[in-house]
């Protein structure tokens, strides 16, 4: 497959990346500095400079054309304001769905966020990052040209992952490492039949190919 990674440069994109070309597929990572390029050529990917918070539908479906999976993975981060939690984490995430449709891109996958609710109340700068990602998922799930994915993950961290998950609608609270995010989104891409479920992913004690194929088969 070729897969076009939004936040290629991520954390947890990078992570996806060395597992698609691991396996075989061409990962493809848009990054807003050329400087991020070596990272992801290190990874196996193809770095395609590309800011989101100033291309156009046009643009990024140019780069989406031909591909077979699109994956939003990016996100302000730590230390930007509420506005850049909506420009990003919402309006980036709704001009890169626009893009796959405009692609023919139908599958799509979502690094959402547990607790994502548009209507989430709170004036801290959390509460509109929850509030963006909460209508991020919204607008992507409204799409009848996308078969789309939405995950969920709890508390990030950075330990090394155990391949072990817990996978379901409502998992609860929990963290979960960054890995083991990798891991299960690469294997969602793999399962076309968890196309229309939004997913709630910690640490558990299911092997993550089990955990997949288990929500898929519900």
């Amino acid at each position: 497959m070729r897969v076009v990674i939004a936040g290629g440069h991520g954390q947890i994109a990078l992570r996806l990346e060395r597992l698609l070309a691991a396996g075989g597929h061409e990962p493809v990572g848009l990054i807003r500095r050329p400087e991020q390029g070596e990272a992801l050529r290190e990874a196996g990917a193809e770095p395609v400079l590309m800011d989101l918070e100033s291309a156009s539908s046009a643009e990024l479906a140019g780069v989406l054309t031909g591909a077979d999976a699109a994956v939003f993975a990016a996100g302000a981060g730590p230390g930007s304001g509420a506005d850049r939690k909506d420009t990003v984490d919402r309006a980036a995430a709704v001009l890169f769905a626009d893009a796959a449709e405009r692609a023919g891109v139908r599958r799509f996958v979502v690094v959402s966020s547990m607790g994502a609710d548009a209507a989430h109340e709170g004036e801290e700068v959390f509460d509109a990052y929850l509030r963006a990602k909460g209508a991020a998922d919204d607008a992507v799930r409204s799409r009848a040209g996308l078969d789309w994915t939405v995950l969920r993950p709890g508390m990030l961290t950075n330990d090394a992952g155990t391949g072990l998950v817990r996978l379901e609608a409502r998992t609860g609270r929990g963290p979960v490492p960054r890995d083991d995010v990798a891991a299960v989104l690469a294997e969602l891409l793999e399962t076309p039949a968890t196309a229309g479920l939004t997913l709630e992913l910690i640490s558990g004690s299911v092997p993550v190919t089990v955990a997949v194929k288990d929500i898929a088969g519900n």
